[in-house]
């Protein structure tokens, strides 16, 4: 089979055992403060699992795009080395929503694998819980019987804690799972070592590939468990593992799934794949981690600096790396990998195919960049060498940390050089920044209490912006020394962080005439609207009015339907292929992020305005459809973000049908008039292939005006108030370019006329031309110019000036070429130590260096130690 028809027979099966199959949900995670990736299949059911949401489907499959990088599932370092570790990866699964358990989960597992995949049943081997003292958990007997029904009981094993209790994290739902394991190893090896001792002790071809949860459990902060009110199950099937198994491979890069990549890259490079382990796992890097940085950057994360966007410009890096050093690709190619990767995948994630050239684009922008600070780096490594006998940990980490060495990079060029690194050294360091990211990231998270039973939360702020509710939980919350509260509510008007929309901020009022406490934010935490506030109220089991702040939440939305206007007007000027890559909306500016590879101009920008500023004038109304099913609205042409995971239902925006159409779920004006007016404030660049555009409106904009006005004012007054103030202003330029030139030659004159007094003043010590002087001129480049005079003019010479620019003192050295050559005297060096004098720093050639500092009474001292390096030098 090939692997197109296995997944096609995976969710088929399931189909007929009456699972709903749903779509993928996008790798990156825009609305979950706990994790940056799915990593895992249930992420996006997780709302179900906790009972925060109810699921319209009671039993669904999918197949969904993991990434596995960051965090306790960091396979990174692994992926390429052995042969079945990867960053993207696809995972096939089935689940329950408190519909059927172990029985059904266990008898449907066995059949699709020894049934429809056929394979052989004497390979396989599954695994149980075996219980835990501990947490006072009995053997999973219930899984055990249903296994024995179907496999041979000797093929049963039992799993610790670790390999048979799933959980999603320190906190939350988790129960016990069984694995089903297959021994790949030839006849010979099966025979001569029996497979149940290989199940789970990381042998490369005895592998898990399926996975069935069972959850039964919410582990409390305490580590206590509690039953949950219903049952799931969540199994979770490795493709790329099982593709290889029914293919008969004895890697996961020998499978159809990467074979096609895996060819390419080696016709490109010129070199066979298997002739050569180094070039092998170079290939199987390329191969594995441009999916992952493909549908990264498809799924809207782009690679920046930190947090997600570091992850995948670490990744990228690293195949970059790989390609540059094994493969011998000195110029950019990871890109050339794009459009085959979306053909591979078309039909199956055609997110890809709908931005090849955007993502093309973004690779190769990137990897340019890489290139360049690779060749920086090394040059850095090729110098450090030079003279020490081991590269220090901290040199290693530096490398690591700004210029994106892999540490055994590092190590191999060492090797070369016949040095070591301190790795000791380097880990050191290593550890030291990720106990300083841990800190800054440290939260603790205490239970969830309930005050009333609920399980929903009711959201009525599209209509309303306040309302009468109660507190259904709340939980403390502990971050960077400061204590919070997260509190939830039954109904409540505040709109939760989402979209690029800011959470609301308000009022929660007693109605008892009691206590008022401030909402600082709202924000969405695994489906609930979570309120964030500094203190309770006395009485939580009361009833109270949530009042969000009208002012802030109308000046948001005044800026959030600017950028669906300027969405379309961007459109409208720059072409179709513009496309959102992000956004932020609050009550001050709005920031918009879209596709275009070129600077937008001016006079693009005048259009946009116009074009904006034209519909806010119209007055259009806003039209408001919720609820409408997702397809309905993609057919009537709404626009719909890539990245974005849409339900089954959504809220379709429009102002005009013409114009503007989105599916959003934040607030917006009523009609476009209450935006008042739009203002452009910035136009840059954010990554490759992306500009964003800031803006303000409203009230924001009038006082904008209010400042400009103000400042034209203040310059006109500055210039007596002529009639018209470009033409005084544009003939003061011309005056003073005029006196800058005058001064410039008043410069150079007196630094012409310095030379033949200071070479006069030449001391000639054992042949040496040696002038040390503090001289007055008005800017370094007339010191300069005297500097460079002199050297022309003496020969063997070793020159010293001082002078004070700007309050601030200035040290010039110049040593005569053939001083430099006959005594390895350098410039930059003395210039650096002299220095230390004026409290400063500085370097620069063998021949011509200079210093700044902060002290100018220490010139005196610099001058007269510059004689102690004349004392030093032999000319002959």
């Amino acid at each position: 089979m090939t692997s197109k028809e296995i997944r096609e027979a995976f969710l088929a099966f399931f189909q007929d055992k009456g699972h709903q199959i749903v779509p993928s949900a996008p790798v990156v995670i825009k609305n979950d403060p706990t994790l940056m990736f799915t990593n895992a299949g249930m992420n996006q059911f997780k709302d179900f699992f906790l009972g925060e949401a109810q699921p319209r489907y009671h039993r669904v499959a999918d197949t969904q795009r993991c990434l596995r990088v960051s965090g306790k599932h960091n396979d990174l370092d692994e992926v390429g080395i052995d042969t079945y570790h990867h960053t993207l990866f696809e995972m096939l699964g089935n689940w329950s929503f408190g519909d059927y358990f172990k029985k059904e989960a266990i008898a449907w597992s066995w059949e699709l694998i020894t049934s429809v995949y056929g394979i052989p049943k004497d390979r396989l081997y599954v695994t149980i819980f075996e219980g835990d003292a501990q947490d006072g958990l009995p053997k999973d007997t219930e899984a055990q019987d249903f296994w024995k029904e179907v496999i041979a009981e000797d093929r049963i094993l039992l799993g610790n804690k670790k390999d048979n209790f799933w959980e999603m994290g320190d906190t939350g739902p988790c129960g016990p799972c069984s694995e089903i394991h297959v021994d790949c190893r030839p006849d010979t090896e099966r025979q001569a070592v029996d497979g149940k001792t290989l199940v789970n002790a990381d042998h490369p071809q005895v592998i898990e590939i399926w996975n069935l949860v069972f959850m039964q459990f919410n582990r409390q902060k305490d580590g206590t468990l509690k039953p949950l009110p219903a049952k799931h199950v969540d199994t979770g099937m490795g493709f790329e593992r099982l593709v290889r198994v029914i293919q008969n491979k004895r890697s996961n890069y020998d499978t159809d799934v990467f074979q096609p990549l895996i060819r390419y890259i080696a016709e490109r490079a010129g070199i066979t794949y298997g002739s050569s382990e180094q070039t092998d796992i170079a290939m199987r890097v390329l191969a594995d981690h441009i999916r992952a940085i493909s549908f990264a950057i498809a799924d809207g994360q782009l690679p920046a600096n930190n947090k997600a966007g570091y992850v995948i410009r670490r990744i990228l890096r690293r195949a970059v790396r790989y390609a540059y050093t094994f493969l011998g690709f000195k110029e950019p190619f990871l890109h050339e990998l794009v459009p085959l990767l979306a053909k591979q995948f078309e039909g199956v994630f055609d997110e890809l195919a709908a931005q090849q050239d955007f993502v093309q684009k973004v690779v190769l922008e990137e990897e340019q960049a890489f290139l360049r600070t690779l060749v920086t780096g090394m040059q850095r490594f090729e110098a450090y060498a030079v003279g020490n006998t081991s590269v220090a940990g901290d040199f290693a980490f530096e490398l690591y940390d700004t210029f994106g060495f892999p540490i055994d990079l590092t190590d191999l060029l060492a090797r070369e050089k016949g040095i070591k690194v301190d790795m000791t050294g380097f880990q050191q360091a290593l550890d030291a920044q990720k106990s300083r990211s841990r800190a800054a990231t440290a939260i603790d998270t205490g239970d969830w209490l309930t005050v009333h039973e609920g399980d929903t939360v009711d959201f009525v702020g599209y209509d309303d912006l306040e309302c009468r509710t109660e507190i259904l939980k709340y939980r403390q919350v502990t971050a960077k020394g400061k204590t919070q509260y997260q509190v939830v509510l039954a109904t409540t008007p505040f709109y939760a962080e989402g979209g690029g929309q800011v959470g609301d901020t308000g009022l929660l009022v007693a109605d008892d005439g009691g206590e008022t406490i401030t909402i600082t934010d709202t924000k969405k935490e695994n489906g609930l609207t979570v309120h964030y506030t500094d203190e309770l109220p006395a009485q939580l089991n009361g009833l109270f009015t949530a009042k969000v702040d009208a002012a802030k939440r109308l000046d948001t939305e005044r800026n959030h339907t600017a950028t669906h206007l300027l969405h379309a007007a961007l459109r409208d000027v720059l072409g179709d292929h513009v496309s959102q890559k992000g956004s932020l909306v609050n009550a001050d500016y709005l920031r918009f992020d879209f596709a275009h590879f070129a600077k937008v101009t001016a006079d693009e920008l005048l259009r946009i305005e116009q074009i904006v500023n034209a519909s806010i004038r119209r007055n259009i109304a806003l039209q408001e459809k919720r609820n409408v099913p997702f397809q309905q609205a993609i057919d009537s042409g709404v626009t719909a973000l890539f990245g974005e995971k849409y339900g089954e239902y959504v809220r379709v925006i429009t102002f005009d049908d013409h114009f503007s159409k989105e599916l959003c779920g934040g607030t917006h004006v009523q009609a476009t008039g209450q935006i008042g007016f739009f203002k452009v404030t910035a136009e840059s660049a954010v990554a490759a292939g992306v500009r964003r555009i800031e803006a303000i409106t409203g009230r924001g904009a009038e006082q904008f005006i209010y400042e400009q006005l103000d400042t034209i004012g203040q310059l006109r007054e500055s210039l007596n108030s002529p009639k018209d103030a470009v033409q005084a202003l544009n003939k003061l330029k011309e005056e003073n370019a005029v006196l800058r030139k005058e001064a410039e030659r008043a410069a150079t004159d007196r630094a012409l006329q310095l030379t033949t007094e200071l070479a006069n003043k030449a001391e000639n010590i054992d042949g040496v031309h040696f002038i040390a002087q503090q001289v007055e001129l008005p800017n370094a480049e007339a010191v300069k110019t005297l500097a460079y005079a002199l050297k022309g003019k003496l020969n063997n010479l070793f020159l010293v000036l001082g002078t004070v620019i700007q309050n601030k003192p200035l040290l010039t050295v110049v040593v005569s070429d053939g001083l430099v050559e006959s005594r390895g005297l350098h410039a930059g060096n003395i210039v650096r130590e002299l220095a230390r004098e004026i409290q400063g720093g500085g370097g620069g050639q063998p021949f011509y260096a200079t210093a700044g500092g902060k002290n100018s009474d220490g010139l005196a001292n610099a001058l007269t130690r510059a004689r102690t390096f004349v004392t030093q030098v032999d000319v002959n």
